[in-house]
């Protein structure tokens, strides 16, 4: 019962993480920055074949701009050298700017991802962008939203109907209340918090005491 009932509440709270990501599209969107078909590599191609750095420099901070200038000359210079020192180049200025583009959003870098590797929640999320319209998308979320917290309080309901006919039956009322608030609890919690990018960039501005 134990087993079962921490797994039970585990997978609440995933389930509130999961729709909790949903609620910030503004940082789901960025959140495939380290696959090959992602803004950030794919705005550095465009940058590397016009020859000009400046558009990519937004993806990383201020201290940093100097490193991927350099990455970049290197990239260029190394290009010209044929094909295949061509992709090589290219793969390793894609793999300094997104690892240190996610360093500065207090994120871990663990390689580029494979281009189509995009959760259907960011695809959605760029989808408004790229349409100019969120109402879809926003709509879509608060029914999510709506439902989940729905089924949980009836299921909390039902349960206490009967919660003090039983030690087993109370125990069901327990694990349903705990549920019900941990569901609630982790969407607040997202809601105020936001995503792992706002996390990590509130933390770094932090660190350096702006």
């Amino acid at each position: 019962m134990k087993r079962k009932k921490t797994m039970v509440i585990a997978g609440a709270l995933w389930a509130a993480a999961l729709l909790g990501a949903w609620l910030f599209t503004a940082n789901v969107a960025w959140a495939h920055c380290d696959t090959l078909d992602g803004p950030v590599v794919t705005e550095a191609k465009a940058a590397l074949e016009k020859g000009d750095v400046t558009p990519i420099l937004k993806w990383v901070t201020k201290e940093h701009e100097e490193e991927i200038k350099a990455a970049f000359r290197k990239t260029l210079a190394v290009r010209t050298k044929g094909p295949e020192a061509k992709e090589l180049a290219d793969m390793y200025f894609f793999e300094t700017l997104v690892r240190i583009h996610r360093a500065g959003e207090g994120a871990p870098y663990t390689g580029l991802k494979l281009a189509g590797h995009v959760e259907p929640t960011v695809a959605a999320a760029d989808k408004a962008i790229e349409t100019g319209s969120v109402d879809e998308l926003a709509w879509k979320i608060g029914q999510a939203a709506e439902k989940g917290v729905q089924e949980r309080f009836k299921r909390l309901m039902d349960a206490g109907k009967h919660k003090d006919e039983s030690v087993e039956d109370g125990r069901e009322y327990v694990e349903a209340y705990v549920i019900f608030v941990h569901y609630v609890e982790g969407l607040h919690n997202m809601i105020q918090t936001g995503g792992a990018h706002d996390r990590g960039k509130q933390g770094h501005e932090e660190g350096h005491g702006h």
